[in-house]
């Protein structure tokens, strides 16, 4: 009789055994596809044990008193054959999931993988072509800030067209002309008029100060018998006086007077010595008479000497120059070299013209001395 009881209890645990893994079977099957699944992962936990304790209260009001005495012990001594399989058995996967997530994570090693570290940086998500939402969010905020950068920028930029007797220092060759030049029409210059000065060539220049002060190119501005600046929100250029220049730095500072009396839009000088190599730079100038042209680049190096040979044998040395591959061109001379804040870290002066990408600004750290002695007589106290 004992071993015909013994029979029927062994049967009935196996037939309980079978049903929680028929139970548990897609339980097993779950993958671990990120961190987000943990908190699923312990609902589901806590429902199979809920489970198990529903089958096994079920169990126990569905069998005789000598069957619920059965049960009631073994919950005494830590709970009923299904509840303690099933209670391991969802552990073992919860556990074992934790795991497999941890190792896919590197948690427990010194280097974090890259969804650990885009994630950090702001949830990047990768698709099909390799890249990620993070890098095109990024790419797309770049290209918003350079925008508005020219956007604020590009008012106090203008073009500068110097009038005067074609000479020898005016047919210099740097760019294909010394500092610059451009010839808006893309011609030779025109026979000179007996009498009348003539288009010599255009350059770029800016507003450093909103009461109409103009810094440029000493070269943009020389022999000039006159000087017309093309200012944007004027139907008509406005005539340029020289307040100052410095051939050596090759700079100088021109005044005009607002027709409305209205202030004009100024730039900021910044500080090129906080400049890293590799930081965003944009040139905004006059190339080949194309007015207001916005070109970027990175800034390429720092502290250039070159040395310019002029067509009379003499030779002028810029020192200390900052090097970009922001495209320069004849006609941006004399134009601002901007940080991605907006503000000046150098003024567009050359570039190499038998190489593709290689152009030289004067800095600001150069710019700011030189400006105290070019303003030096003026009302202007502050730069």
């Amino acid at each position: 009789m004992n071993e015909h009881n013994e029979h029927n209890e062994q049967n009935e645990q196996n037939e309980q055994s079978h049903e929680i893994n028929n139970h548990l079977e897609p339980v097993s099957a779950y993958r671990y596809d990120s961190a987000n699944r943990v908190e699923s992962l312990r609902t589901l936990y806590q429902e199979e044990l809920n489970a198990a304790e529903r089958t096994a209260a079920a169990d126990n009001g569905g069998n005789g008193r000598g069957g619920r005495g059965h049960r009631r012990e073994n919950r005494q001594k830590g709970g009923s054959p299904k509840s303690l399989l099933a209670s391991f058995l969802v552990g073992a996967l919860f556990v074992g999931g934790l795991s497999v997530m941890s190792d896919r994570m590197n948690l427990f090693s010194g280097d974090k993988p890259a969804a650990v570290e885009s994630a950090a940086a702001g949830s990047a998500y990768s698709d099909a072509s390799g890249l990620t939402m993070a890098s095109v969010s990024a790419s797309s905020n770049v290209d918003e800030k350079i925008s508005a950068v020219f956007a604020q920028a590009n008012p106090a930029v203008v073009e500068i067209a110097n009038y005067g007797v074609e000479s020898q220092s005016s047919a210099n060759s740097l760019f294909g002309g010394r500092g610059g030049w451009a010839n808006p029409r893309g011609q030779s210059m025109p026979p000179q008029q007996s009498g009348e000065p003539e288009l010599m060539g255009t350059g770029t220049g800016f507003f450093f100060n909103e009461d109409g002060y103009i810094l440029t190119n000493e070269h943009v501005i020389a022999d000039a018998t006159a000087l017309k600046v093309t200012v944007p929100g004027y139907d008509e250029p406005l005539t340029a006086t020289v307040v100052n220049s410095n051939e050596q730095l090759d700079l100088a500072v021109l005044k005009v007077e607002s027709p409305d009396r209205k202030k004009f839009p100024a730039l900021t000088i910044g500080d090129s010595d906080q400049a890293s190599i590799g930081d965003w730079v944009i040139a905004i100038g006059n190339p080949y008479g194309l007015d207001h042209t916005m070109t970027v680049g990175v800034l390429s190096a720092k502290e250039r000497p070159i040395t310019i040979a002029e067509e009379d044998g003499t030779e002028h040395q810029y020192k200390h120059l900052l090097q970009t591959d922001a495209s320069i061109n004849p006609g941006n001379c004399g134009g601002p070299l901007l940080n991605d804040k907006g503000k000046v870290i150098g003024v567009n002066t050359a570039v190499n013209a038998e190489a593709q990408g290689i152009g030289f600004a004067i800095p600001a750290s150069v710019i700011r001395d030189a400006l105290t002695d070019l303003m030096a007589g003026t009302s202007v106290t502050s730069l």
